[in-house]
């Protein structure tokens, strides 16, 4: 909690908490011995509605009131980690960035669950073979490199994110939409890539 607070006397961000009453804080500054007082915001339960693939749950968040919160932020639940992917006001507006205390419902993707990303692979005669996998949000993707899922062999051409799309490069799964490239028959893979069964046949085997 220390480092959430910078001293207003001469800017250091060594302060600690000498005493603590509810929302009400004393700080001290281990720099200058300068001691302050704060009192934190009110905390303030949203709705959220997290996405964990094709399922949907509401839930909650408890946010500071007043604090700003924009697409692309983590927070926390009981549970999870939750990224925002939507912020819905009064009227059904949606927005980039609210205000905690003027937001109707927040809209999240569960950090918790691996990144499905869907697969095209390009066959001869103007085909295409589809599949969705399932990775470790943390792995990366480059492009050129060969991959196997299904039983096919194939070269990434194009990696598609939430911002663009790349032609060269690399990219986390946690941001990747898509995968794309062309089947190239025998060919030695990297890695073999797991199908996506499905939210009920992957909670019902994690369960089992």
């Amino acid at each position: 909690m220390e480092e959430l607070f910078v001293c207003p006397e001469c800017g250091s961000g060594d302060v600690e908490v000498i005493k603590e009453r509810g929302r009400e804080l004393t700080l001290k500054c281990n720099e200058c011995g300068n001691v302050w007082h704060v009192t934190l915001p009110k905390p303030v339960k949203v709705p959220l509605i997290v996405s964990k693939h094709e399922r949907s749950f509401k839930t909650e968040a408890e946010l500071p009131e007043g604090e700003e919160i924009k697409v692309g932020d983590i927070v926390e639940t009981e549970d999870d980690e939750v990224r925002i992917t939507g912020i819905e006001l009064d009227g059904d507006k949606r927005v980039e960035k609210a205000r905690i205390g003027e937001i109707k419902t927040l809209w999240g993707e569960s950090l918790n669950y691996p990144k499905i990303i869907k697969v095209s692979i390009y066959l001869p005669k103007g085909l295409t073979q589809a599949f969705r996998v399932k990775v470790p949000r943390d792995e990366e993707f480059a492009v050129g490199e060969v991959l196997e899922v299904g039983g096919y062999t194939f070269k990434v051409e194009k990696i598609k994110t939430e911002r663009k799309m790349l032609r060269h490069g690399k990219a986390k799964a946690g941001e990747i939409v898509a995968i794309m490239g062309h089947h190239i028959p025998k060919a030695r893979a990297r890695r073999n890539l797991e199908i996506y069964r499905g939210y009920a046949k992957e909670s019902s085997s994690t369960r089992g």
